[in-house]
């Protein structure tokens, strides 16, 4: 297990029975900490909050109120997990943050709760590495094995598909839709939506290419790579509109369950597309 700067006592994931929390911590009265949990220096744990089993806030990192964290996750020094939306709309309702297991949040990453005029909820999946600095605004849905590099920021409402990366100090408009697979390059600003496995970058975004190492992380098999390969080419390189490339693909790649998901993408892309 990652050391934690020296100030936790020995611990494997194997948890031990109960929670540590360093005597300099404050930890409110409402929140429910699991098998093996690990709270360090001046950290702050607010209210309405359940860490799961083996969860590890290193020190000064607050979890403010209302979030629930699953199994494993590490929260890194200064980190603000649940903290109030940053919303004009927001007065003070009840709202979540969830997030799933095995998740590594950096140092003073800040991830916002929900608001009542959108989901309700900001959700974080499972395996997702936020590198220090990175930001999750409210409302965003964030899916499994997702990287936020360095400094990079997703503004509200935005949802991030499984295995995207997010390139340091990139930037993603509020409400854009980033589609399994896909690459942000670094310093971007994306303000449209970005298709499944394709590859972005610029200010503003525009797209470079295919993201052909993500099929890999992605687990897809040789058939699945070809046909994801050929609908890009329709739709970038064929000359034709979105729905024209649509209809193609239905027409020579129909059945195919990753094209079926790229064409899925593509008739809910409420932005536009980045081409």
């Amino acid at each position: 297990m990652q050391t934690a700067q020296g100030w936790r006592p020995e611990a494997t994931r194997a948890e031990t029975d109960s929670a540590w929390v360093h005597p300099t911590a404050v930890v409110h009265p409402s929140a429910v900490l699991g098998r093996g949990v690990r709270i360090g220096p001046y950290a702050i744990i607010g209210e309405g909050v359940v860490l799961g089993d083996g969860t590890v806030v290193e020190m000064r990192a607050m979890v403010v109120r209302w979030t629930t964290v699953g199994r494993h996750n590490h929260i890194g020094i200064g980190a603000v997990v649940g903290n109030d939306p940053q919303d004009l709309k927001f007065h003070g309702e009840r709202t979540e943050l969830v997030l799933g297991d095995d998740n590594e949040i950096g140092a003073y990453v800040t991830i916002s709760r929900g608001t009542a005029a959108g989901h309700g909820e900001t959700r974080v999946g499972n395996g997702c590495r936020l590198h220090n600095y990175s930001h999750i605004g409210h409302d965003c849905q964030v899916g499994n094995g997702v990287v936020l590099e360095e400094r990079s920021g997703i503004s509200g409402h935005v949802t991030l598909e499984d295995e995207v990366i997010i390139g340091s100090m990139a930037g993603i408009h509020q409400f854009s839709k980033i589609g399994r697979g896909a690459l942000i390059q670094p310093l971007s600003m994306v303000n449209k939506d970005v298709p499944p496995f394709v590859v972005v970058g610029g200010n503003v975004a525009r797209v470079v290419g295919l993201h052909e190492e993500g099929f890999g992380r992605a687990g897809l098999p040789e058939q699945d790579r070809q046909d994801v390969i050929r609908a890009f080419e329709l739709l970038y390189h064929a000359g034709l509109n979105v729905a024209q490339a649509v209809e193609q693909m239905e027409q020579e790649l129909g059945g195919s369950v990753e094209v079926d998901r790229f064409i899925r993408f593509l008739r809910n892309a409420s932005r536009g597309i980045c081409r």
